[in-house]
């Protein structure tokens, strides 16, 4: 080996076929040996950029909303995901459902939420709807993720992917069906609490396991904790408030004495998908006990049957999304259809949203899809 490699080039060429040396790869050849075998050749070096850092981790900064920030949003909307006919995004509409929201003064949205049916979604399209979201919307409204799972490696995985397309905070159920102990719930939001600002959401009825409260106090001691979304009630609400515990309803028919009489912060809303004025009016303009009972009525019939039943129904009958329901929800029946138009009559077409007459839609006009 060392012999070959220290032939000249006039001896490598002698050794090669006469009818080789005018090819053109022959010529790359003899250039290619020149370089090797020439003994100031050396191979070429990577640069070095000082101070170059690799892309960010989990556990640094994704954005420049603090907790802070988070903490501080009054009316947050977990926003419907709206179909097209096959069972796909419709973006335009969820794009017009997003813009109402922020007309309407609206600080924060929940994407993929309960309510936008993150449960039904793949995590490709959980994570393109949010970075969707983020790059259309991220500067006029604060972003939330629903990345929580009730696995702990997936909770990960998407909050990882969440933040780095740019959300703003990530909301965190507790582990459902397969339940764990205290001690595995509180290790499982320490797994994602240090990745950005982080809702943590107790809705028993669909756990099927409380998160009781010295869970959260627990993780209150982490920096990135913004809050709590508290369905329990409002006496829960107050023993959080007591301890400096942000919290949020996630009831809409308790969310006006939470906010006026229990010291939540605010909501996260699933009316203010339909009258999102109605909701800033709620939490932002004091006690108004008569706004608030003309509400519940509606209120009381969004939730008659599990959420977002009723929100799919309205959302189509008021002619701002298709009337495309993945399964297993279908439509509300049509006596049920008929009193949402009464209550829009009632409460007033111009509070809600959209420009189109409601209209009471027929059992044909719904398209169910359970293939998408």
């Amino acid at each position: 080996m060392e012999t070959h490699l220290s032939m000249t080039l006039d001896q490598v060429i002698t050794l090669m076929p006469r009818r080789c040396w005018s090819s053109l790869s022959t010529f790359f050849l003899v250039e290619s040996l020149s370089r090797l075998l020439s003994s100031n050749w050396k191979p070429p070096q990577a640069a070095i950029i000082p101070n170059f850092h690799l892309p960010m981790r989990s556990f640094e900064v994704k954005n420049r909303t603090s907790t802070e920030d988070i903490k501080s949003l009054r009316l947050i909307t977990a926003l419907k995901t709206p179909y097209l006919p096959d069972g796909r995004f419709d973006l335009e509409a969820y794009d017009d459902l997003v813009n109402k929201q922020i007309e309407n003064g609206v600080e924060g949205i929940i994407v993929g939420g309960t309510t936008g049916e993150g449960h039904l979604m793949s995590w490709d399209e959980h994570i393109m709807l949010i970075g969707h979201t983020v790059n259309c919307f991220g500067s006029k409204i604060k972003v939330v993720g629903n990345t929580g799972s009730n696995s702990t490696r997936e909770a990960i995985h998407a909050s990882e992917q969440g933040f780095a397309v740019g959300m703003h905070a990530a909301l965190h159920i507790n582990p459902y069906y397969g339940k764990t102990s205290l001690d595995g719930m509180i290790s499982h939001f320490e797994s994602v609490l240090s990745m950005g600002p982080t809702i943590i959401y107790n809705v028993p009825s669909r756990t099927g396991q409380d998160i009781p409260p010295h869970v959260i106090q627990t993780l209150a001691q982490s920096a990135s904790l913004a809050g709590v979304k508290e369905c329990v009630g409002n006496d829960r609400i107050k023993q959080y408030t007591a301890d400096g515990i942000v919290v949020w309803s996630g009831n809409d028919d308790q969310c006006h004495d939470a906010r006026w009489g229990y010291g939540a912060t605010g909501v996260i809303s699933v009316t203010g998908n339909l009258v999102p004025g109605l909701m800033r009016d709620i939490m932002f303009a004091g006690k108004n006990p008569t706004l608030n009972s003309k509400l519940l009525p509606l209120i009381d019939w969004l939730f008659q049957e599990p959420n977002p039943i009723g929100l799919n129904t309205a959302l189509a009958q008021l002619g701002v999304v298709r009337p495309v329901f993945r399964l297993p929800y279908v439509p509300l029946p049509v006596e049920k259809r008929i009193e949402f138009v009464n209550l829009v009559k009632q409460i007033g077409r111009e509070h809600f949203v959209g420009d189109k007459d409601v209209q009471v839609l027929d059992d044909d006009d719904f398209i169910l899809v359970g293939r998408y």
